[in-house]
């Protein structure tokens, strides 16, 4: 490592102090940033200061957060969405399939309006892109996060998050519909006049295998006044279709499509 003149070094160590990032102080002293890094950490063990990670978690500093937006994620957490927590390795991420860019925005800026602080990132895969959220702190945010698949397990809103949700709950139908959802055009055929004719009609698809993530989605619907229905396939009620004409106006002024 390069020497430095120690009034360089004191000057450092007295910006670091009064809370001046190691870049800002790397450039202002033209000296390398691993340096002040090093100084930093000299310093900080021998006046026996613990380091922790600065956070803008609201579970853990009490600050303000967009609630809106944490509704809207929470829903995408729920269905297409996981945390990964290993040591040095904690990050949320959302898989959104590559031919919605108005989906990947949106998780992206939901993630940013939530914790600022934390980076966000996007990592190309075959036929999706995944949103990822780097600091262990979503942990907080998401108390449903455990080992093993979300329909394995069971998933239940504390009460914050219910309040939220409540408060919220186009949001929250927007994120499910946005990551396991759809809307799509059905059509069948009927009589008129004596000739067969057919006949398009949309409908709302919600598609999960946790049976507690069903029951928040439906729940939701039904405050909303949302008629909906069960569709099983092979056996299982995973599918939940919104079909009747009321209601898919106003899923449509709510929700609407993925772009």
């Amino acid at each position: 490592m390069e020497q430095h003149n120690s009034s360089i070094r004191d000057e450092a160590l007295a910006l670091l102090r009064r809370g001046v990032a190691n870049r800002v102080v790397a450039e202002r002293l033209n000296v390398p940033r691993g340096t002040v890094g090093w100084w930093r950490h000299e310093d900080r063990k021998r006046r026996g200061e613990k380091f922790e990670h600065p956070t803008d978690c609201p579970r853990c500093t009490g600050k303000e957060f967009d609630r809106q937006a944490y509704s809207y994620l929470l829903g995408l957490y729920l269905g297409d969405g996981h945390i990964i927590s290993k040591p040095k390795q904690h990050h949320l991420s959302i898989f959104c399939a590559e031919a919605w860019p108005g989906l990947i925005h949106e998780a992206e800026s939901a993630m940013r309006r939530v914790m600022p602080m934390p980076s966000v990132r996007r990592r190309q895969k075959q036929g999706c892109v995944e949103v990822k959220s780097f600091t262990q702190h979503w942990t907080c945010m998401f108390p449903q996060h455990g080992p093993g698949r979300k329909h394995d397990r069971p998933i239940v809103l504390v009460a914050w998050q219910q309040q939220i949700v409540d408060t919220y709950p186009w949001e929250f139908i927007r994120g499910l519909v946005h990551s396991d959802g759809c809307r799509s055009m059905n059509w069948t055929t009927r009589l008129i006049g004596g000739e067969r004719r057919r006949y398009e009609y949309p409908r709302y698809w919600f598609t999960n295998a946790s049976d507690d993530i069903r029951q928040l989605y439906t729940d939701t619907l039904d405050r909303l006044g949302i008629e909906w229905k069960h569709c099983t396939r092979a056996g299982r009620a995973y599918n939940i279709s919104v079909a009747k004409r009321a209601s898919v106006t106003l899923m449509d002024a709510h929700v609407g499509p993925k772009y």
